[in-house]
């Protein structure tokens, strides 16, 4: 069965280019990142890992741990890392997991047999504290990731978790929110005391309100 979200994502042990790793013990009281690529040596995945390792320090802000998979070896997987390090000018200090047998990949629906029967899609899941899935992206092997959406989704999801909110199209970081319908409009004040606009009665906006 595909997780879903909402689904607590699969605990699992694994050996990886950082030693072995628990998932859950990994994660701690932390966001996660679990995203996956189709193969080592592979020219999108060089750029995709590279960026994320530029990226290490948005993550961190965030309480965000990330974490790739392949289905190459550890042994593979360092090797790779030198390439990535010396082409995208970065240093890799994140672990990729090294998913030889594809149980984790099969765990967490990351084979897609009618695009490739032995390779993973650009599967990418964010895990909440409490271990449950809070956001899946599938690209297929020939797309890779825009992480700047990425890092949008999980400022949204950081965000909503702990105000009755939710961000609309193109919404970043400083911009306006939307009161979600479960409030009425007369309690809005008081939970939202910076104000409020109120273009439709199902439609009021109000500024972010953790800044």
């Amino acid at each position: 069965m595909a997780l879903r979200l909402g689904d607590t994502a699969p605990n699992f042990t694994a050996e990886s280019s950082l030693g072995t790793l628990n998932l859950y013990d990994f994660l701690g009281t932390s966001w996660g990142i679990l995203f996956s690529h189709p193969a080592d040596f592979t020219p999108v995945c060089t750029t995709e890992l590279g960026k994320t390792a530029k990226l290490i320090q948005e993550f961190a802000a965030r309480n965000t741990k990330v974490l790739a998979l392949s289905v190459d070896g550890v042994a593979s997987h360092q090797e790779w890392i030198k390439d990535i390090n010396e082409t995208q000018n970065t240093t890799v200090n994140f672990p990729i997991i090294a998913d030889e047998n594809k149980e984790i990949a099969y765990l967490y629906d990351m084979i897609h047999p009618n695009a490739s029967a032995t390779l993973t899609v650009r599967s990418l899941f964010i895990i909440a504290p409490d271990k449950t899935v809070k956001l899946i992206i599938t690209y297929p092997a020939s797309t890779g990731r825009n992480f700047d959406e990425v890092l949008r989704v999980l400022d949204s999801l950081q965000l909503t978790a702990d105000y009755q909110v939710a961000t609309p199209a193109d919404w970043k970081q400083g911009e306006d929110v939307v009161v979600i319908p479960a409030i009425k409009t007369i309690d809005i004040p008081a939970k939202f005391p910076k104000g409020f606009t109120e273009v439709k009665p199902y439609l009021r906006l109000t500024p972010q309100p953790n800044i």
